[in-house]
């Protein structure tokens, strides 16, 4: 690979990781939003509480991992370049 191939390629990773790394703005935002909700239901009826709290936990947890995706793919974009040999 000449080396205008390889900036390319180099130029093209960062600015997918950066894109990756935007998406975990929405998990943030969707846990702060089930957060509130869960509040308000406990509010409204103490006496569900645990099976709420269970519920917006198990939430929490699943959408957690689309930032984790995110940060594992920036990272090998950026460290373990796949496309570069």
């Amino acid at each position: 690979m000449n080396l205008n191939g390889a900036v390319i390629i180099l130029a093209a990773s960062a600015i997918g990781a950066g894109f990756s790394m935007i998406a975990g703005i929405g998990p943030g935002i969707g846990q702060g939003y089930a957060a509130g909700k869960a509040t308000e239901a406990v509010g409204r009826r103490p006496k569900l509480y645990s099976s709420i709290v269970r519920t917006m936990f198990l939430g929490q947890a699943v959408a957690q991992t689309t930032g984790i995706y995110a940060l594992i793919i920036a990272l090998v974009l950026m460290f373990a370049n796949p496309f570069i040999r």
